[in-house]
């Protein structure tokens, strides 16, 4: 049975996330020590003791979020021997979960993952002045009807689909006026519910120019190799393992819509019938849940969940 690892991104933060793996083993405190050594930073104290706040900061979530998966999979590989080229067909991950999926996949090394991420996430803080972007979940309507929804809201400014997650489930991207707006008419586009959410900044939308420009700088002189499995990038929705695309697809990334709910119907075209999602929460799989209920989904965010997927992938 074909099988997919899944990344999550942020949102899916929490203090204490990883804690249980690290408390249990010597190769999940080795991936926490490697990203604090290459950020320079006691990044581990800020997961595990928090304040929240400071874990929520984009610069210290995203390279967060990366650890724990990463720490998840060197557990997983080192102590589980789970081989993930052995088990897994494709990689791929939710915004900055494609970069926890290329250093999975060992298309990027762990210190140049969290150092990119680092910049990735001061870079989206910057790129705009707080307060003056937002960002809005907008329940029961498809993408095609959030898109017209935010086209009427944007009256000169920028609004549009940021993220579309799943059937019914589509998140708005831009100017905190627009964004206001677009909550105020979602009900006129026949939206159930429309929610402005508590965000630093409005990701994937074209107001991230100058933090994709950023990326498209550090990116040139990143080394990256040929992923050992496909990574599925959210720009395309189509598998590759050229580092030339690659590094292309995470500058588009960052003002790009993150096409989840494509990127999971087409793994399923490609044969993927169980979907793997490794770090903190279940969103992905909860995600997954609802895109295809013929798809199996399952979260592994601690030790018990990867004694779950080594039983399963005995079985399969």
């Amino acid at each position: 049975m074909s099988l997919a690892v899944l990344f999550p991104g942020q949102g899916s933060q929490s203090v204490g996330m990883g804690t249980k793996l690290a408390d249990e083993f010597p190769e999940a405190r080795q991936v926490f020590q490697e990203v604090d050594d290459a950020l320079g930073q006691k990044l581990f104290k800020i997961i595990s003791e928090g304040p929240e706040d400071q874990l929520t900061l984009t610069a210290n979530a995203q390279p967060a979020l990366m650890a724990v998966s990463l720490a998840l999979i060197r557990v997983m590989e080192s102590h589980f021997d789970i081989d993930l080229a052995s088990n897994f067909s494709f990689a791929v991950g939710h915004s900055l979960g494609e970069y926890s999926a290329l250093a999975a996949a060992r298309a990027l090394s762990l210190a140049d993952t969290a150092k990119l991420l680092k910049i990735r996430g001061t870079a989206m803080q910057q790129a705009i002045p707080v307060g003056q972007g937002g960002m809005a979940a907008i329940l029961g309507l498809d993408l095609e009807t959030a898109r017209a929804l935010a086209t009427a809201a944007s009256e000169g400014e920028v609004c549009t689909p940021a993220n579309d997650n799943a059937p019914g489930q589509v998140v708005l991207s831009g100017h905190a006026t627009a964004i206001s707006r677009a909550v105020e008419k979602a009900s006129e586009f026949g939206a159930r519910r429309a929610v402005a959410l508590q965000v630093s900044a409005p990701f994937h939308c074209s107001l991230m120019q100058p933090a994709a420009e950023k990326m498209q700088e550090v990116l040139a002189s990143a080394e990256i190799s040929v992923p050992i499995i496909p990574v599925l990038p959210n720009i395309t929705v189509e598998p590759t393992q050229d580092p030339a695309m690659i590094k292309s697809l995470l500058v588009q990334q960052v003002t790009g819509m993150v096409r989840w709910r494509e990127s999971i119907m087409r793994l399923k075209e490609l044969g993927v019938r169980q979907l793997i999602e490794v770090g903190a929460g279940s969103v992905l799989s909860g995600l997954g849940k609802r895109i295809d209920r013929d798809l199996e989904s399952i979260s592994v965010n601690n030790p018990e969940g990867l004694k779950i997927l080594l039983t399963r992938l005995k079985n399969n």
